[in-house]
C-alpha cells in the first residue's frame, strides 16, 4: 500500500537527508593510507594494461591503436590531417613514457624501454612533423629519460652501461628542428621534415605563414635545457628570440596575445585571446622557464600576462576568450578542454582562489558528462563532445592537493581512476570517447596519456617516500616530462644567452616574487578551499540538495564589472527583493535567509534551449548514376550563405581542394573556379579554410572530418562556428559531413571524376513527399455560470461560434470575453472559450497528428 502523502514526503525527505549527509561526509573524510594504497595499485595495473597493449600490440609503431589491436604508423591508416603531424616514425609513445616509468618505480621497464630506443628508434625519417608536438613530446621524453637514466647511473644500482646515448638522440633531434627557425621573425616554421629541413624541395614544408602563440611560445624548456646539457647555445637563443617577438607583439593595451600570428612579419592572424588551446602552454613556459633558468625577465613578463588574464579572461569560476584589441568583449560562449590546466599555473603563482573555483566549475562538468568535453557552453553543455584522454584536469587535481593537503582532491582523483576504468577501458589499452553523450570510442590512445595521466595520478596518491626520486627537484613541462631545476646554478646559461628586456611597469603584490606557503595563505584554517569550492557546487545542477522550500532560492554569481550587482541586475530588467521583506512562506514561519533575495522579472527573459538546434543539412549525389539517390547528412555553419533561406539550395560539381586542407593560397584555382570544393578539416579553422577556397572562385564547400570513422549515426551534429573575427566577408554556402558520409563522396569523385551535388536542408532533399501536412487544432471550452465572466475582461484572442442554418461557421477575431448563447444547454450556463486556444501543430507525417480530433466520431 502506498503511505499517506504527508509520510511519503517525510520518508523522501529523510532519505534525501541521508543521502546528501552521505555525501558531505564523504567530501570531507580524509582518505587512509590503506585507501590511497589500493588506488595507488589500482594505478599501476591500469598503466601496466595501457603500456603493456601499446608494447604487445603497436611498437614500434608511434601509437597504439586500441581498437584495432595494432600499431598506427603514418601514411598506412587514412590521413587525419594535422594530428597525424605528431607521427614522425619514432616510436613516439615510447620516447614519451621514459621518465614515467621511473615515477611508477618501474626500473627494469626503463632500463629495457632505454635500450630500444637507442637501438631502433630513427630521427632521420623523410616525413612532416609538427615542431611544437615534436619538441614537447620527443625532444621532452628523450631529455626527461636522460635525466632519470644519469640519476640511476650516478646512484651506481643501475644503467652502468648507458653512455649520454638519449642526450645524444636529442642533440640530434634539436639540430633538425632549428631549421624551423629560419624566419626573418625569428618564430619558427610550424613544421619541419626530420630529413630535409623546411625549404629543402625535398621537403614538402615550407609553404606555411602562420603559427599559434603557443606553437612558437613552447619551446624554451626543452631547448634552453639542451643547451645546457650539451654546452651548445644556439637552442636557447632561438626559443628566446622567438619568445622576445610574441611579448613584443602582444597588445600594448590590454598586454594580451592573440592566437594566431604570421611567422614572416610577426602580425595577427587570430585575434582572439584566452588560456586554452592555442595560447595556453605559452604562459605556463614563461612562469616555468624563470622556475628552471632563474631568469627574472620571463617572470617579469608572466606577472604582466597574468594580471591582464585576470582582469579580462578570468570571469570566476569561467575562463573566457575575449578580442585582444577590445578585451571586454567575449569572442565566444564556450570553453576547452585544455584551459584545465591553469587552475595548476594559479598554484605555481600562489593565486589559490581563482584556482579553486575553476577547478570546481570543470569538476562539475566532469560529474555531468563522465569526462571533461573537448568543448563545453558557458551553459555547461557540451559543445565539442570528443574526450581524447586530455590528462590537464588531473595534472590541476594533482597541483591543488599538493597546495592544500586537502583530502577532497583525492576524491577527485579517485573519480578520474574509476571513470577512466569504466568508461574508456577496452581489451587493447584505453581508447579515446569519440562523444560523452553516447559513450562511443575513437581507435586512439594518444601518447600523451602515458606521458602525464599516470604520472599525475600516481603521484596524487603517493607519499613522497614512495618515490624512487625527490620530486621537488624536478620542474614539470607542458608534456609533464621532468627537467632539474638545478640547471640554472650547475649548468649556467650559455655565453651570449640574453632576452631582449622591455620596459616592465612594476605593479608586485605579495606573491610576484616568492613561492607562497599554505601557512601563509590560510594560517590554521582547514576548511579554506572547502569555503570557496561551496559556492560553485550546484553550477550544473548535478547532486543539488533536496530543499522543500516554498520559496525557491536562486543563486546569480555575479562578476565584478564596476557596477554594483543589483543595480547592473535593475539595468537587466531585474529586480531583487530582500526575503526578510518577504512574508516567510505560506503559513508565515519561513526561516529568514541572510542574502537571499527573491527575483522579480519586470523584462521579458529568453530562456536558451536545452540543447543548441541545429539544423540537419544534406549533400545529394544528383548526378548519374546517383540521380538523387545517395543523400550524406551533413552538418550546417553559423556563418555564409544560409542555406535554409535558399529555396532551391545550390548546386555544382565538387573537386577537390589542393592542398587538401585549404589552410593556404589555391593550387589548383582555375579547375576550382565556380564548383563546390572538398576540404579536409584539420590545420586552420573553419572559415580561414572558406577564406581561401572563396578567393579561389568556390561556389561551396564541403568539409570532411580527419577523425577516422566518425559519422552522423553516432556523432551528433554541430553547427561550424567562425574564428573569432567577423565572418561576414564569407558568402559562400559551407556544410559539414563525418568522416564516414565524406568518404561516400570522395569515392564517388574517384570513381565517375564528375559528380555534381546539391546542397540544401535535409528537409526539403529532392525526391521527398511533399504530400500537404496536416494541421491539428486543440481548442478548449469550458461552461461558464452566469455572472461568472467579470466586467471588463483583459482583450485577448477569442473563438465566437455562430449557428446558423445547421451549419458551424468558425471565426477568430480579438475581442472582450463576451459569451455566446446556444440552444439547449442546461438552464443558467453559456458556452465561452477560457483562453482561447489554438495549437496549429505541424507534424511531417498525417499518421503522427494522434491530437487531432479531426477523427473524432462525436459532433464538434
Amino acid at each position: 500500500m502506498d503511505p499517506p502523502s504527508g509520510v511519503g514526503m517525510m520518508l523522501k525527505s529523510l532519505v534525501m537527508i541521508s543521502v546528501f549527509g552521505w555525501a558531505a561526509c564523504q567530501e570531507s573524510q580524509t582518505m587512509t593510507k590503506e585507501e590511497k594504497t589500493v588506488i595507488r595499485h589500482q594505478i599501476v595495473e591500469m598503466f601496466d594494461h595501457a603500456y603493456g597493449s601499446y608494447m604487445k600490440y603497436a611498437y614500434p609503431a608511434d601509437e597504439l591503436m586500441p581498437l584495432s589491436c595494432r600499431g598506427r604508423v603514418r601514411g598506412q591508416e587514412p590521413n587525419r590531417g594535422d594530428i597525424d603531424d605528431s607521427l614522425g616514425k619514432f616510436s613516439l609513445t615510447l620516447i614519451d613514457t621514459l621518465d614515467t616509468l621511473v615515477v611508477l618505480n618501474k626500473l627494469d621497464e626503463f632500463e629495457d624501454a632505454v635500450r630500444k630506443a637507442v637501438q631502433d628508434v630513427r630521427l632521420d625519417n623523410d616525413v612532416v612533423v609538427s615542431v611544437f608536438e615534436t619538441n614537447i613530446r620527443v625532444l621532452g621524453g628523450l631529455l626527461g629519460g636522460h635525466v632519470m637514466a644519469d640519476l640511476l647511473r650516478q646512484r651506481g644500482e643501475r644503467m652502468q652501461w648507458y653512455r649520454d646515448e638519449l642526450l645524444h638522440m636529442a642533440k640530434e633531434l634539436g639540430h633538425r628542428l632549428l631549421p624551423a627557425f629560419n624566419t626573418t621573425s625569428g618564430l619558427p616554421y610550424p613544421k619541419v621534415n626530420l630529413r630535409y629541413g623546411v625549404l629543402n624541395p625535398l621537403s614538402r614544408t615550407g609553404t606555411e605563414s602562420d603559427t599559434c602563440t603557443a606553437c612558437a611560445g613552447t619551446m624554451i624548456l626543452e631547448f634552453a635545457a639542451l643547451s645546457r646539457l650539451s654546452g651548445n647555445s644556439v637552442f636557447e637563443e632561438h626559443a628566446r628570440k622567438a619568445l622576445d617577438v610574441l611579448w613584443e607583439r602582444r597588445q600594448r593595451g590590454s598586454d594580451l596575445v592573440g592566437t594566431v600570428i604570421n611567422i614572416h612579419n610577426g602580425e595577427w592572424v587570430r585575434r582572439d585571446s584566452g588560456v586554452g588551446a592555442g595560447i595556453d602552454s605559452y604562459y605556463e613556459y614563461l612562469m616555468k622557464a624563470y622556475i628552471l633558468l632563474g631568469d627574472s625577465v620571463f617572470l617579469d613578463r608572466f606577472n604582466i600576462h597574468y594580471s591582464a588574464i585576470m582582469k579580462y579572461i578570468s570571469q570566476p569560476p569561467l575562463l573566457l576568450n575575449v578580442h585582444m584589441h577590445n578585451p571586454t568583449v567575449s569572442v565566444r560562449s564556450w570553453m576547452d578542454s585544455l584551459l584545465a590546466f591553469f587552475p595548476g599555473l594559479q598554484v605555481l603563482r600562489g593565486d589559490l582562489k581563482p584556482a579553486i573555483e575553476t577547478h570546481e566549475m570543470l569538476y562539475q562538468v566532469t560529474k555531468q558528462h563522465k569526462f571533461l568535453p573537448e568543448a563545453f557552453t558557458t551553459e555547461f553543455r557540451v559543445h565539442w563532445g570528443q574526450h581524447l584522454l586530455r590528462p590537464e584536469f588531473a595534472e590541476s587535481t594533482y597541483y591543488l592537493y599538493k597546495a592544500t593537503g586537502d583530502p577532497y582532491y583525492l576524491r577527485v582523483g579517485q573519480s578520474i581512476v574509476e571513470k577512466l576504468n569504466a568508461y574508456a577501458r577496452v581489451p587493447c589499452g584505453f581508447a579515446a570517447v569519440q562523444d560523452v553523450r553516447t559513450g562511443t570510442h575513437e581507435d586512439r590512445m594518444d601518447s600523451f596519456f602515458l606521458a602525464e595521466m599516470f604520472k599525475y595520478l600516481y603521484l596524487l596518491f603517493s607519499e613522497k617516500s614512495q618515490l624512487p626520486i625527490d620530486i621537488d627537484d624536478y620542474i614539470f613541462t607542458t608534456e609533464a616530462h621532468l627537467l632539474p631545476v638545478s640547471l640554472s646554478t650547475t649548468q649556467p646559461a650559455c655565453q651570449g644567452n640574453t632576452t631582449e628586456v622591455f620596459p616592465v611597469p612594476q605593479e608586485e603584490d605579495l606573491f610576484t616574487h616568492s613561492c607562497p606557503s599554505t601557512e601563509t595563505l590560510f594560517p590554521n584554517n582547514p576548511s579554506f578551499a572547502k569555503t570557496i569550492r561551496d559556492g560553485y557546487k550546484y553550477l550544473t545542477g548535478v547532486g543539488r540538495a533536496f530543499h522543500p522550500l516554498p520559496i525557491r532560492e536562486i543563486e546569480l554569481p555575479l562578476h565584478d564589472n564596476g557596477m554594483e550587482p543589483v543595480e547592473f541586475l535593475k539595468s537587466m530588467g531585474i529586480s531583487l527583493t530582500p526575503l526578510r521583506e518577504v512574508t516567510g512562506g505560506v503559513d508565515g514561519s519561513h526561516r529568514e535567509h541572510k542574502g537571499v533575495y527573491r527575483v522579480k522579472l519586470v523584462a521579458e527573459v529568453s530562456q536558451a534551449p536545452e540543447e543548441e538546434v541545429v539544423v540537419p543539412h544534406a549533400v545529394q549525389l544528383i548526378s548519374p548514376p546517383f540521380l538523387g539517390r545517395t543523400v550524406l547528412t551533413a552538418g550546417p555553419a553559423k556563418f555564409g550563405m544560409d542555406l535554409t533561406k535558399q529555396e532551391h539550395g545550390v548546386k555544382g560539381s565538387i573537386v577537390k581542394a589542393s592542398p587538401y586542407t585549404a589552410c593556404g593560397p589555391i593550387d589548383n584555382a582555375v579547375e576550382l573556379k565556380g564548383r563546390i570544393a572538398l576540404a579536409l578539416r584539420g590545420d586552420c579553422m573553419f572559415a580561414a579554410k572558406a577564406r581561401w577556397l572563396q578567393g579561389a572562385g568556390a561556389i561551396g564547400v564541403i568539409f570532411i572530418d580527419h577523425r577516422e570513422g566518425s559519422n552522423s549515426d553516432e556523432t551528433p551534429l554541430f553547427q561550424m562556428v567562425g574564428d573569432g573575427d567577423p565572418t561576414e566577408d564569407l558568402t559562400l554556402p559551407l556544410v559539414f559531413l563525418f568522416s564516414r558520409e565524406g568518404a561516400v563522396l570522395t569515392a564517388a569523385l574517384e570513381e565517375h571524376h564528375n559528380v555534381d551535388v546539391l546542397m540544401l536542408p535535409k528537409e526539403r532533399q529532392l525526391g521527398q513527399d511533399k504530400s500537404e501536412k496536416s494541421i491539428s487544432m486543440n481548442i478548449k471550452l469550458r461552461l461558464a455560470e452566469e455572472g461568472e465572466l467579470e466586467d471588463g475582461a483583459a482583450r485577448v484572442p477569442t473563438l465566437e461560434f455562430v449557428l446558423e442554418n445547421d451549419e458551424v461557421l468558425l471565426k477568430e477575431e480579438v475581442e472582450e470575453l463576451e459569451p455566446v448563447e446556444i440552444k439547449h444547454l442546461p438552464p443558467g450556463y453559456r458556452l465561452c472559450t477560457e483562453t482561447a486556444e489554438i495549437d496549429r501543430t505541424e507534424a511531417e507525417d498525417p499518421s503522427q497528428t494522434e491530437n487531432s480530433n479531426t477523427g473524432s466520431d462525436e459532433d464538434p
